[in-house]
């Protein structure tokens, strides 16, 4: 881990934490409203296909919310286990402005770059 991202952990840790409750909240009230639009569906077929698109929407948002807390949950176990900040494919450190950005981040922009291309290296932590 840098100096940078060793000075700046608890940062990074109160950050994520925020984020997690955030998205926690947020995850809560989405399959709430996602829910609560297939139960109330209207008797014309026209306002049932809104509300299916409406609630698919919602379930999308938060099938994505819980898709970043998974990624907020793993950044925080790597705090906890002292590899946070660094790339799980080569152990290399990730950008300072890279976490500041994403601070789930899990790999360096070189194979986040790769994986997001098809070509998944294989991790070595």
């Amino acid at each position: 881990m840098s100096e940078g991202t060793a000075m700046n952990l608890a940062g990074y840790k109160r950050v994520l934490l925020d984020l997690r409750t955030r998205l926690s909240a947020r995850l809560a009230i989405d399959a709430a409203n996602g829910q609560e639009q297939r139960l109330d569906v209207p008797g014309d077929s026209a306002d049932t296909a809104v509300v299916d698109e409406s609630g698919s929407e919602d379930f999308s948002e938060a099938e994505l919310d819980s898709a970043v807390l998974t990624e907020i949950d793993a950044a925080l176990r790597r705090i906890d286990e002292g590899t946070y900040g660094r790339c799980l494919v080569d152990g290399g450190p990730i950008e300072p402005k890279r976490l500041d950005a994403v601070p789930w981040a899990a790999y360096c922009i070189e194979h986040q770059t790769l994986i997001e291309a098809g070509d998944r290296p294989k991790p070595t932590l």
